[in-house]
Protein backbone atom coordinates (compact mmCIF):
# COMPACT_ATOMS: atom_id res chain seq x y z
CA UNK A 1 0.00 0.00 0.00
CA UNK A 2 1.33 3.86 -0.92
CA UNK A 3 0.24 5.07 2.52
CA UNK A 4 0.86 4.70 6.08
CA UNK A 5 -1.90 3.07 8.41
CA UNK A 6 -2.77 6.45 10.37
CA UNK A 7 -3.29 7.96 6.77
CA UNK A 8 -5.69 5.15 5.68
CA UNK A 9 -7.58 5.33 9.30
CA UNK A 10 -8.04 9.10 8.71
CA UNK A 11 -9.31 8.50 5.05
CA UNK A 12 -11.44 5.38 5.86
CA UNK A 13 -13.51 7.42 8.62
CA UNK A 14 -13.94 9.99 6.67
CA UNK A 15 -15.71 8.01 3.65
CA UNK A 16 -17.26 6.28 6.53
CA UNK A 17 -18.88 9.62 7.22
CA UNK A 18 -19.89 10.27 3.86
CA UNK A 19 -21.07 6.77 3.25
CA UNK A 20 -23.65 7.24 6.28
CA UNK A 21 -24.88 10.87 4.94
CA UNK A 22 -25.31 9.27 1.23
CA UNK A 23 -27.76 6.07 3.06
CA UNK A 24 -30.08 9.08 4.87
CA UNK A 25 -33.68 7.80 4.14
CA UNK A 26 -33.03 4.06 2.33
CA UNK A 27 -35.63 2.88 5.15
CA UNK A 28 -37.63 3.41 7.96
CA UNK A 29 -35.81 4.18 11.87
CA UNK A 30 -32.34 3.61 10.33
CA UNK A 31 -30.47 6.15 12.84
CA UNK A 32 -28.80 3.59 14.87
CA UNK A 33 -28.18 2.04 12.20
CA UNK A 34 -26.43 4.52 10.25
CA UNK A 35 -24.45 4.90 13.34
CA UNK A 36 -22.72 1.89 13.17
CA UNK A 37 -22.33 2.42 9.53
CA UNK A 38 -20.03 5.98 10.41
CA UNK A 39 -18.33 3.09 13.11
CA UNK A 40 -17.74 -0.51 11.01
CA UNK A 41 -14.63 -0.07 9.05
CA UNK A 42 -16.25 -2.08 5.72
CA UNK A 43 -12.55 -2.00 4.12
CA UNK A 44 -11.38 -4.69 6.80
CA UNK A 45 -13.80 -7.24 5.56
CA UNK A 46 -13.15 -7.03 1.86
CA UNK A 47 -9.72 -7.10 1.33
CA UNK A 48 -10.07 -8.41 -2.15
CA UNK A 49 -13.19 -8.38 -4.36
CA UNK A 50 -13.85 -8.34 -8.02
CA UNK A 51 -15.54 -5.20 -10.03
CA UNK A 52 -16.80 -4.85 -13.91
CA UNK A 53 -14.58 -4.47 -16.64
CA UNK A 54 -15.81 -2.33 -19.65
CA UNK A 55 -15.50 -4.41 -22.25
CA UNK A 56 -16.10 -8.49 -22.64
CA UNK A 57 -13.54 -11.19 -24.21
CA UNK A 58 -13.53 -12.35 -27.14
CA UNK A 59 -15.62 -15.21 -26.36
CA UNK A 60 -18.17 -12.34 -25.61
CA UNK A 61 -17.91 -13.52 -21.26
CA UNK A 62 -17.64 -10.48 -18.85
CA UNK A 63 -15.10 -9.69 -17.37
CA UNK A 64 -14.08 -9.40 -13.68
CA UNK A 65 -10.71 -7.72 -12.67
CA UNK A 66 -9.83 -8.31 -9.08
CA UNK A 67 -8.89 -4.87 -7.01
CA UNK A 68 -7.06 -5.56 -4.00
CA UNK A 69 -5.06 -2.74 -1.55
CA UNK A 70 -2.06 -3.68 -2.90
CA UNK A 71 -2.77 -3.58 -6.53
CA UNK A 72 -4.72 -0.52 -6.38
CA UNK A 73 -5.30 1.18 -2.87
CA UNK A 74 -7.14 4.27 -4.18
CA UNK A 75 -9.72 2.17 -6.16
CA UNK A 76 -10.25 -0.50 -3.96
CA UNK A 77 -11.12 2.14 -1.04
CA UNK A 78 -13.07 4.04 -3.17
CA UNK A 79 -14.99 0.55 -4.03
CA UNK A 80 -15.01 -0.61 -0.01
CA UNK A 81 -16.82 2.50 0.70
CA UNK A 82 -18.83 3.00 -2.43
CA UNK A 83 -22.92 1.85 -1.80
CA UNK A 84 -22.39 -1.30 -4.17
CA UNK A 85 -22.38 -4.75 -3.72
CA UNK A 86 -18.63 -6.58 -4.13
CA UNK A 87 -18.26 -9.91 -5.47
CA UNK A 88 -15.78 -11.60 -3.57
CA UNK A 89 -16.10 -15.05 -4.80
CA UNK A 90 -17.07 -16.75 -8.39
CA UNK A 91 -18.73 -20.74 -8.60
CA UNK A 92 -17.60 -21.59 -4.97
CA UNK A 93 -14.20 -20.93 -5.57
CA UNK A 94 -11.74 -19.16 -3.45
CA UNK A 95 -9.41 -16.54 -4.99
CA UNK A 96 -5.90 -16.21 -3.90
CA UNK A 97 -5.79 -12.21 -3.23
CA UNK A 98 -2.27 -12.26 -2.70
CA UNK A 99 -1.94 -12.92 -6.72
CA UNK A 100 -5.62 -12.57 -8.02
CA UNK A 101 -6.16 -13.31 -11.65
CA UNK A 102 -8.84 -11.63 -13.53
CA UNK A 103 -11.97 -13.76 -14.22
CA UNK A 104 -14.20 -14.68 -17.17
CA UNK A 105 -17.45 -14.91 -16.48
CA UNK A 106 -18.92 -17.11 -13.91
CA UNK A 107 -21.48 -16.94 -11.44
CA UNK A 108 -21.11 -14.94 -8.42
CA UNK A 109 -21.42 -17.26 -5.40
CA UNK A 110 -20.01 -14.35 -2.61
CA UNK A 111 -20.31 -11.09 -1.81
CA UNK A 112 -20.39 -7.90 0.56
CA UNK A 113 -23.93 -6.51 0.14
CA UNK A 114 -24.54 -2.90 -0.71
CA UNK A 115 -24.51 -1.47 2.65
CA UNK A 116 -28.01 0.62 1.50
CA UNK A 117 -29.42 -2.77 1.40
CA UNK A 118 -27.63 -3.87 4.55
CA UNK A 119 -29.25 -0.54 6.52
CA UNK A 120 -32.35 -1.06 4.65
CA UNK A 121 -32.67 -4.73 5.40
CA UNK A 122 -31.95 -4.79 9.39
CA UNK A 123 -33.97 -1.68 9.70
CA UNK A 124 -37.52 -3.53 7.77
CA UNK A 125 -36.86 -6.45 10.03
CA UNK A 126 -37.62 -3.95 12.60
CA UNK A 127 -34.27 -5.08 14.81
CA UNK A 128 -34.47 -3.44 18.47
CA UNK A 129 -31.68 -3.52 20.80
CA UNK A 130 -33.10 -5.70 23.27
CA UNK A 131 -33.32 -8.38 20.44
CA UNK A 132 -31.70 -11.35 19.76
CA UNK A 133 -30.77 -12.29 15.90
CA UNK A 134 -29.89 -14.91 13.54
CA UNK A 135 -28.20 -13.66 10.11
CA UNK A 136 -28.30 -16.27 7.28
CA UNK A 137 -25.32 -15.99 5.02
CA UNK A 138 -22.36 -14.69 7.08
CA UNK A 139 -20.09 -13.66 3.64
CA UNK A 140 -17.57 -10.88 4.27
CA UNK A 141 -18.86 -10.19 7.57
CA UNK A 142 -19.53 -6.77 7.36
CA UNK A 143 -23.44 -6.61 7.55
CA UNK A 144 -22.63 -8.63 10.73
CA UNK A 145 -20.45 -5.77 12.31
CA UNK A 146 -22.89 -4.06 11.77
CA UNK A 147 -25.39 -5.86 13.78
CA UNK A 148 -22.61 -6.43 16.32
CA UNK A 149 -22.20 -2.25 16.65
CA UNK A 150 -26.05 -1.98 17.22
CA UNK A 151 -27.38 -4.63 19.02
CA UNK A 152 -23.83 -5.84 20.70
CA UNK A 153 -22.23 -8.85 20.11
CA UNK A 154 -23.64 -11.23 22.52
CA UNK A 155 -27.26 -10.89 20.55
CA UNK A 156 -25.65 -12.11 16.88
CA UNK A 157 -25.84 -15.28 15.61
CA UNK A 158 -24.76 -15.68 11.65
CA UNK A 159 -24.10 -18.72 10.14
CA UNK A 160 -22.36 -19.34 6.81
CA UNK A 161 -22.78 -22.52 4.62
CA UNK A 162 -18.76 -21.58 3.09
CA UNK A 163 -16.27 -22.65 5.77
CA UNK A 164 -13.43 -20.63 3.67
CA UNK A 165 -15.92 -17.47 3.57
CA UNK A 166 -16.64 -17.66 7.43
CA UNK A 167 -13.14 -18.22 8.38
CA UNK A 168 -12.11 -15.42 6.35
CA UNK A 169 -15.16 -13.30 7.88
CA UNK A 170 -14.31 -14.44 11.37
CA UNK A 171 -10.82 -12.76 11.09
CA UNK A 172 -11.97 -9.63 10.04
CA UNK A 173 -14.94 -9.43 12.45
CA UNK A 174 -12.44 -10.27 15.53
CA UNK A 175 -9.80 -7.97 14.26
CA UNK A 176 -12.46 -5.04 14.70
CA UNK A 177 -13.29 -6.23 18.05
CA UNK A 178 -16.42 -8.23 17.10
CA UNK A 179 -17.28 -11.50 18.52
CA UNK A 180 -20.81 -12.72 17.63
CA UNK A 181 -21.72 -16.50 17.89
CA UNK A 182 -20.81 -17.56 13.86
CA UNK A 183 -21.02 -21.18 12.72
CA UNK A 184 -20.70 -22.97 9.57
CA UNK A 185 -24.27 -24.34 9.12
CA UNK A 186 -26.94 -24.38 6.30
CA UNK A 187 -29.21 -22.10 6.43
CA UNK A 188 -32.36 -23.71 5.04
CA UNK A 189 -31.79 -25.17 8.90
CA UNK A 190 -31.20 -22.02 10.53
CA UNK A 191 -29.49 -22.73 14.40
CA UNK A 192 -30.79 -24.38 16.78
CA UNK A 193 -28.09 -24.56 19.60
CA UNK A 194 -28.84 -20.49 19.62
CA UNK A 195 -32.79 -20.06 18.95
CA UNK A 196 -34.59 -19.36 19.75
CA UNK A 197 -34.58 -15.80 18.06
CA UNK A 198 -36.95 -12.55 17.88
CA UNK A 199 -35.56 -11.96 14.47
CA UNK A 200 -33.97 -13.67 11.43
CA UNK A 201 -32.93 -11.90 8.53
CA UNK A 202 -31.41 -13.79 5.50
CA UNK A 203 -29.12 -12.74 3.28
CA UNK A 204 -29.50 -15.16 0.13
CA UNK A 205 -33.03 -16.35 -1.50
CA UNK A 206 -34.96 -19.30 -0.82
CA UNK A 207 -37.57 -21.28 -2.73
CA UNK A 208 -40.12 -21.49 0.13
CA UNK A 209 -39.61 -20.73 3.73
CA UNK A 210 -37.50 -23.07 5.74
CA UNK A 211 -39.83 -24.76 8.09
CA UNK A 212 -36.80 -24.77 10.91
CA UNK A 213 -36.64 -20.70 10.52
CA UNK A 214 -40.50 -20.78 12.11
CA UNK A 215 -39.91 -23.14 14.54
CA UNK A 216 -36.72 -20.77 15.81
CA UNK A 217 -38.66 -17.65 16.06
CA UNK A 218 -40.58 -16.54 19.40
CA UNK A 219 -43.47 -16.16 19.23
CA UNK A 220 -44.43 -12.64 17.85
CA UNK A 221 -40.86 -12.51 16.36
CA UNK A 222 -39.82 -11.69 12.24
CA UNK A 223 -38.52 -13.48 9.89
CA UNK A 224 -36.91 -11.51 6.51
CA UNK A 225 -35.84 -13.15 3.57
CA UNK A 226 -35.83 -13.26 -0.17
CA UNK A 227 -38.28 -15.92 -2.24
CA UNK A 228 -37.16 -16.72 -5.56
CA UNK A 229 -37.60 -19.54 -8.00
CA UNK A 230 -35.62 -21.17 -10.91
CA UNK A 231 -36.86 -17.87 -13.00
CA UNK A 232 -35.32 -15.58 -11.05
CA UNK A 233 -38.18 -13.98 -10.19
CA UNK A 234 -38.01 -11.90 -6.28
CA UNK A 235 -40.21 -10.93 -3.57
CA UNK A 236 -39.17 -10.07 -0.17
CA UNK A 237 -41.56 -11.26 2.89
CA UNK A 238 -41.55 -10.09 6.15
CA UNK A 239 -43.19 -12.90 8.38
CA UNK A 240 -44.38 -13.13 11.64
CA UNK A 241 -44.69 -15.84 14.01
CA UNK A 242 -47.83 -16.78 15.71
CA UNK A 243 -48.54 -18.73 19.15
CA UNK A 244 -49.88 -21.50 16.60
CA UNK A 245 -46.43 -21.65 15.03
CA UNK A 246 -48.09 -20.50 11.57
CA UNK A 247 -46.41 -17.09 10.17
CA UNK A 248 -47.99 -14.56 7.48
CA UNK A 249 -46.73 -11.05 6.20
CA UNK A 250 -46.97 -8.77 3.24
CA UNK A 251 -44.45 -8.92 0.61
CA UNK A 252 -42.25 -5.82 0.35
CA UNK A 253 -42.27 -3.10 -2.51
CA UNK A 254 -38.88 -2.97 -4.23
CA UNK A 255 -36.71 -4.67 -6.68
CA UNK A 256 -34.23 -6.54 -4.57
CA UNK A 257 -32.17 -9.56 -5.81
CA UNK A 258 -29.94 -12.17 -3.95
CA UNK A 259 -27.98 -15.44 -4.24
CA UNK A 260 -29.84 -18.70 -4.08
CA UNK A 261 -29.53 -20.62 -0.88
CA UNK A 262 -27.17 -23.07 -2.62
CA UNK A 263 -29.31 -25.98 -1.91
CA UNK A 264 -31.93 -24.34 -3.05
CA UNK A 265 -30.23 -22.78 -6.19
CA UNK A 266 -31.54 -23.98 -9.86
CA UNK A 267 -30.09 -27.53 -11.59
CA UNK A 268 -27.91 -27.41 -15.09
CA UNK A 269 -30.27 -28.06 -18.07
CA UNK A 270 -27.27 -28.52 -20.30
CA UNK A 271 -26.71 -26.82 -23.77
CA UNK A 272 -30.15 -25.03 -24.50
CA UNK A 273 -30.23 -25.44 -28.42
CA UNK A 274 -30.85 -28.97 -27.28
CA UNK A 275 -33.81 -28.10 -25.86
CA UNK A 276 -34.76 -25.67 -29.19
CA UNK A 277 -34.09 -28.08 -31.67
CA UNK A 278 -36.23 -30.95 -30.33
CA UNK A 279 -39.75 -28.42 -30.29
CA UNK A 280 -42.51 -29.69 -32.55
CA UNK A 281 -43.72 -27.77 -35.67
CA UNK A 282 -47.06 -27.32 -34.02
CA UNK A 283 -47.18 -23.61 -32.96
CA UNK A 284 -49.97 -20.92 -31.51
CA UNK A 285 -49.65 -17.31 -31.64
CA UNK A 286 -48.82 -16.12 -28.08
CA UNK A 287 -51.05 -13.83 -26.46
CA UNK A 288 -48.65 -12.31 -24.27
CA UNK A 289 -45.08 -11.40 -25.46
CA UNK A 290 -41.95 -12.80 -23.41
CA UNK A 291 -40.78 -9.05 -22.47
CA UNK A 292 -44.16 -9.88 -19.77
CA UNK A 293 -41.59 -11.30 -17.47
CA UNK A 294 -38.50 -10.54 -19.08
CA UNK A 295 -38.10 -6.68 -19.39
CA UNK A 296 -36.22 -4.67 -16.86
CA UNK A 297 -38.96 -3.36 -15.10
CA UNK A 298 -40.58 -2.90 -11.76
CA UNK A 299 -43.51 -4.69 -12.95
CA UNK A 300 -41.45 -7.36 -15.08
CA UNK A 301 -39.84 -8.59 -12.06
CA UNK A 302 -42.62 -9.04 -9.75
CA UNK A 303 -44.55 -11.04 -12.75
CA UNK A 304 -41.75 -12.80 -12.86
CA UNK A 305 -42.18 -13.97 -9.16
CA UNK A 306 -45.86 -14.31 -9.50
CA UNK A 307 -45.04 -16.71 -12.68
CA UNK A 308 -42.77 -19.39 -10.59
CA UNK A 309 -46.25 -20.68 -8.83
CA UNK A 310 -47.41 -21.65 -11.95
CA UNK A 311 -43.94 -23.14 -13.68
CA UNK A 312 -41.70 -23.95 -10.03
CA UNK A 313 -39.23 -25.94 -11.87
CA UNK A 314 -38.91 -24.12 -15.13
CA UNK A 315 -35.67 -21.77 -16.29
CA UNK A 316 -35.39 -18.90 -18.68
CA UNK A 317 -32.85 -19.15 -21.32
CA UNK A 318 -32.33 -17.01 -24.60
CA UNK A 319 -30.96 -18.19 -27.90
CA UNK A 320 -30.66 -15.82 -30.88
CA UNK A 321 -34.01 -17.77 -32.25
CA UNK A 322 -36.22 -16.56 -29.06
CA UNK A 323 -36.64 -16.95 -25.62
CA UNK A 324 -37.23 -20.83 -24.01
CA UNK A 325 -38.36 -22.46 -20.92
CA UNK A 326 -36.68 -25.46 -19.90
CA UNK A 327 -38.10 -27.84 -17.20
CA UNK A 328 -35.70 -30.17 -16.29
CA UNK A 329 -38.20 -32.01 -13.50
CA UNK A 330 -40.71 -32.27 -15.68
CA UNK A 331 -39.25 -32.57 -19.12
CA UNK A 332 -41.49 -29.87 -20.32
CA UNK A 333 -40.16 -27.01 -22.81
CA UNK A 334 -41.62 -23.66 -24.64
CA UNK A 335 -40.58 -21.60 -26.84
CA UNK A 336 -40.98 -18.09 -27.93
CA UNK A 337 -39.91 -16.97 -31.49
CA UNK A 338 -40.56 -13.81 -33.21
CA UNK A 339 -43.23 -14.27 -35.93
CA UNK A 340 -46.17 -12.67 -37.82
CA UNK A 341 -47.20 -9.84 -35.70
CA UNK A 342 -46.28 -10.93 -32.67
CA UNK A 343 -44.69 -14.19 -31.43
CA UNK A 344 -45.40 -17.98 -31.85
CA UNK A 345 -45.39 -20.68 -29.16
CA UNK A 346 -44.52 -24.21 -29.23
CA UNK A 347 -44.95 -26.31 -26.44
CA UNK A 348 -43.49 -30.15 -25.33
CA UNK A 349 -43.82 -32.36 -22.63
CA UNK A 350 -46.42 -32.97 -19.85
CA UNK A 351 -46.36 -29.61 -18.71
CA UNK A 352 -47.47 -26.49 -21.14
CA UNK A 353 -45.02 -24.22 -19.53
CA UNK A 354 -46.43 -20.69 -21.28
CA UNK A 355 -49.91 -21.89 -20.72
CA UNK A 356 -49.64 -21.84 -17.27
CA UNK A 357 -47.49 -18.83 -17.39
CA UNK A 358 -50.11 -16.86 -19.54
CA UNK A 359 -53.02 -18.02 -17.40
CA UNK A 360 -50.87 -16.03 -14.30
CA UNK A 361 -50.35 -12.83 -16.85
CA UNK A 362 -54.21 -13.13 -17.78
CA UNK A 363 -55.00 -13.00 -13.73
CA UNK A 364 -52.75 -10.35 -12.79
CA UNK A 365 -54.27 -7.81 -15.35
CA UNK A 366 -57.45 -8.62 -14.69
CA UNK A 367 -56.78 -7.65 -11.18
CA UNK A 368 -55.18 -4.50 -11.93
CA UNK A 369 -51.73 -5.60 -11.53
CA UNK A 370 -51.43 -5.10 -7.92
CA UNK A 371 -48.00 -4.08 -6.55
CA UNK A 372 -46.04 -6.58 -4.20
CA UNK A 373 -47.34 -5.35 -0.79
CA UNK A 374 -51.08 -5.90 -1.76
CA UNK A 375 -49.82 -9.74 -1.41
CA UNK A 376 -49.63 -11.93 1.45
CA UNK A 377 -47.80 -15.11 2.21
CA UNK A 378 -49.07 -17.40 4.85
CA UNK A 379 -47.00 -20.24 6.29
CA UNK A 380 -49.19 -23.16 7.93
CA UNK A 381 -50.50 -26.87 7.75
CA UNK A 382 -51.76 -26.19 4.30
CA UNK A 383 -48.61 -25.01 2.62
CA UNK A 384 -47.55 -21.93 1.43
CA UNK A 385 -49.73 -19.66 -0.06
CA UNK A 386 -49.89 -16.30 -1.92
CA UNK A 387 -52.96 -14.47 -0.66
CA UNK A 388 -54.75 -11.12 -2.88
CA UNK A 389 -58.14 -10.70 -2.64
CA UNK A 390 -58.65 -9.88 -6.02
CA UNK A 391 -56.65 -12.72 -7.33
CA UNK A 392 -57.14 -16.67 -6.18
CA UNK A 393 -54.51 -18.52 -4.18
CA UNK A 394 -50.96 -18.86 -5.63
CA UNK A 395 -49.04 -22.11 -3.92
CA UNK A 396 -45.13 -21.68 -3.83
CA UNK A 397 -44.00 -24.93 -4.69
Amino acid sequence: MTWQADGLDHDAAQRRRELAQSLTGVGRDTSGWLDAVRTVPRHLFVPGFYLPADERDPNGLPLWEPVTAERDPARWLTAAYSDTTLITQFDGEEPDWKDPAVRHGGAPTSSSTLPSLVVRMWADADVRPDHDVLEIGTGSGYSTALACEYLGPEAVTSVEVDERRLAQAAAALYSADYTPTLAVADGLYGYWPEAPFDRIVAACSFRTVPPALIGQTRPGGKILLTLSGWLYGYARVLLTVGEDGTAEGPLLDGTVSFMSARTHAAPAFGNPAHWAAGMPEASREARHAPERITAATTEAFHLRFLAQSATPSAQLTALDSGTYLIDTVTGSAAGLTPGGHGWKVQQKGPVRLWDRIEAVIDAFDLAGKPAPATFRLRVDSRGQRLIHDRLAELTLP
